[in-house]
């Protein structure tokens, strides 16, 4: 049967791995620590690793994990920028990822940071919180009638905007594929990125990280936003430039900025940091401006979408145990 070494394992990952797996014999060898070329020894002896976000398969990687025979490497997630696709077919290790966990998880949780943020609910809780009740410097503005942004409309961003229209809202968005028969349907209206950027209040990033989308939001994207526009990115930090968008926030030119990635995350994010002195000084400094609101890369946490990870893992590990092809995952190389 087949053993798995599960990298950047937490409780939840844990928990749902083994509940999907029940009764199929699977073995897992769950690890806290991440993967990289520095620790890919430790698969030593498995048949596949199950890697999330932040581990890093890069050539160096990759060639001690087919040296050790590993014959998969499942990822518990849909964006692969972390893994060497050309490396992995030359090595022979075949790459497959979920890409099918709800939707709805990311999409609600990228309003929900728009909500918070808009209504300064964070920081309405810390003041109750001190029993400080006054509203002083707490006035946030109707997302009803204005203009929301989506750029990319894949499954999770079309969710975003059929949300954000919900409440009223006029909706543009850019794609280099558009759906036009989906946006006729719920009235979207697809124009060029300089227009987004200069007409919407909000813009809500839903793109995966490639060599053409990475920074896309930079100094130049920055200097053209609508004044007092609210950012979201819930898609993978680097596709902004957090140099230009804290020189953006210092200006004054945006209202808000809502993240649930960070380009440099890794080593930070997922982590219990409390006890410590936070050494990211980028970070940091994001944290102390009032109109930032950043979770930890939690968009995916659900019930449902945990479930949906850990069905696909499990469903792709059985069909290399039993030779077929994957079905329900995508093979990448």
């Amino acid at each position: 049967m087949i053993c798995t070494a599960v990298y950047d394992a937490k409780p939840y990952d844990r928990e749902q791995l083994l509940q999907a797996s029940a009764g199929t014999g699977l073995e897992w060898r769950f690890m806290d620590l991440r993967l990289t070329a520095e620790t890919a020894i430790t698969a030593h002896g498995a048949d596949a690793v199950c890697v999330f976000v932040n581990d890093q398969l890069d050539r160096s990687c990759l060639q001690q994990l087919a040296e050790q025979g590993i014959r998969l490497a499942a990822l518990r997630c849909t964006g692969f920028n972390n893994v060497d696709l050309a490396a992995a077919k030359v090595f022979n290790v075949p790459v497959v990822r979920v890409t099918n966990y709800s939707p709805y998880a990311v999409a609600e949780h990228a309003v929900a940071l728009v909500l918070a943020l808009n209504r300064k609910i964070h920081r309405a809780y810390n003041r109750v919180r001190e029993l400080n009740f006054s509203l002083n410097g707490l006035v946030g503005w109707d997302l009803h009638a204005k203009t929301a942004g989506i750029i990319g409309t894949g499954k999770i961003g079309r969710i975003t905007a059929e949300i954000f229209r919900g409440f009223g809202m006029r909706i543009l968005a850019f794609d280099p594929y558009p759906a036009h028969d989906w946006a006729g349907k719920i009235g979207v209206e697809y124009v060029d990125a300089l227009q987004l950027a200069r007409e919407s209040d909000v813009i809500s990033l839903h793109v995966p990280l490639t060599p053409e989308t990475k920074h896309i939001i930079r100094s130049e994207t920055l200097e053209i936003v609508k004044p007092g526009a609210i950012l979201v990115n819930v898609s993978r930090g680097a596709l902004i430039d957090t140099a230009a968008l804290i020189n953006a926030l210092k200006s004054g030119r945006l209202g808000g900025v809502a993240l649930d990635v960070y380009e440099e995350e890794e080593g930070i994010f997922f982590e219990d940091l409390s006890g410590q002195v936070l050494q990211d000084d980028v970070l940091a400094r994001l944290l102390t401006f009032p109109n930032v609101l950043i979770t930890s890369h939690q968009a995916f946490l659900t019930q449902e979408a945990l479930s949906d990870i850990s069905r696909v893992t499990v469903g792709n590990l059985l069909a290399l145990a039993e030779g077929k092809l994957f079905i329900e995952g995508t093979l990448l190389t």
